[in-house]
């Protein structure tokens, strides 16, 4: 880091010093060279041909498990290419350590700073790639916010919250799309619901799940005191092909009118669909799409998504008491704090990572918390 801060100093101030940039291209090389080591090729081609052989068998159309074949087929292409694509890099990388040694090399050292910027983006998301390998992070997700304590100014930070993951989603060509909102009573929202779509959407959520702590001047408090209000969001991932039981006695359907804030009706027919699941009590709802076929195909989807993790749930719950672990209840435990007064901070309770500039992370800047909690996770 101190290195990238004294070469854009120079950029600025005077004319680069090859020996600064010898060293930063070595050390990026270093770290392409790490992460191809992190990628299992022999494995990954092994189970390549195994599946495409499968999937020439004459009866292979005919399988229950076709669609998740060809899908990891396709994921199994995607890592082979980014290992390419590295070892095309290094490549490049070793070209410019051959062009340093040539005596007339300075006019390229703008273009090779530049380059070094290029790398250095590039690997940042190629980090975040690589730790993405769990079984269901490639899929959409399906993220929940729920006010906590702290009456209007706890719904008001949960419509804060949805705002931010909104404009993350916009900024990472993620397509977001809010199916259920229930407004407050007087400001914010009580609830929403919003399904992410696009490549690996679950897998960089996945670590938001938890209780996100507000710290304010309250804009509802006439004596403009500090607040402390707190939201919890949930992170689940999207699953249609999973096999979940699902009877027909087992389900309660319920249409009734769209409705927003004020409890003014937006709809004057009832396309808004609410599903209870009667044997685990899990209630969903869906009010945002045209027509109540779509309202309720959206809410069967979250349904079958929220039910495929609570089995999850119960079969690590159940791994947890074989091994004698003691799991503390994620309500109350914050996993990030977003101070707003009387300073500025966004502190990850769980990484440590902080930032000062609170408002560029809630307007969706929050790829570094992402990527640090990958980090965690690879590390634990």
């Amino acid at each position: 880091m101190r290195q990238r801060q004294e070469i854009q100093k120079m950029s600025r101030e005077k004319p680069l010093e090859p020996f600064l940039l010898r060293t930063e291209i070595r050390d990026l090389r270093e770290k392409l060279a790490e992460f191809a080591a992190t990628i299992p090729l022999q494995n990954l081609r092994k189970r390549r041909e195994f599946l495409v052989e499968r999937s020439s068998q004459q009866d292979f159309w005919q399988t229950t498990d076709q669609t998740e074949v060809l899908q990891e087929i396709a994921r199994l292409d995607q890592r082979l290419a980014l290992y390419q694509q590295i070892q095309q890099e290094m490549s490049e990388i070793d070209t410019w350590f051959a062009l340093m040694e040539e005596k007339d090399f300075t006019p390229m050292l703008a273009e090779l700073a530049s380059r070094i910027t290029g790398w250095q983006q590039w690997i940042r998301q190629l980090e975040t790639q690589l730790y993405l390998v769990g079984p269901y992070d490639e899929r959409n997700a399906i993220l929940s916010i729920h006010a906590g304590a702290g009456g209007k100014d706890a719904q008001d930070w949960a419509e804060i919250l949805l705002r931010m993951y909104l404009r993350w989603a916009d900024r990472n060509n993620f397509r977001a799309e809010v199916v259920d909102t229930s407004p407050g009573e007087e400001a914010g929202i009580k609830s929403a619901t919003v399904e992410m779509k696009g490549n690996q959407a679950y897998g960089l959520l996945i670590n938001e799940k938890g209780v996100h702590r507000l710290v304010r001047i309250s804009p509802f408090d006439a004596n403009h005191r500090r607040h402390t209000s707190f939201a919890l969001v949930e992170v689940i991932p999207e699953i249609e092909n999973e096999t979940v039981e699902i009877g027909d006695d087992d389900l309660r359907i319920e249409t009734f009118r769209s409705s927003g804030h004020g409890g003014q009706n937006v709809q004057k027919t009832d396309t808004a669909v609410r599903i209870t699941h009667i044997p685990s009590g899990v209630v969903v709802q869906c009010q945002n799409q045209r027509s109540q076929l779509q309202n309720k195909v959206t809410a069967m989807k979250i349904l079958v998504s929220r039910l495929a993790q609570i089995a999850s749930e119960k079969d690590r719950q159940r791994l947890t008491e074989l091994r004698g672990e003691y799991l503390t209840a994620a309500w109350g435990n914050q996993i990030r704090s977003y101070v707003l007064h009387p300073y500025t901070m966004v502190k990850d309770h769980r990484t440590g990572y902080e930032v000062g500039d609170a408002m560029r992370v809630l307007d969706g800047s929050i790829e570094d918390f992402i990527r640090q909690n990958l980090r965690r996770e690879k590390a634990g």
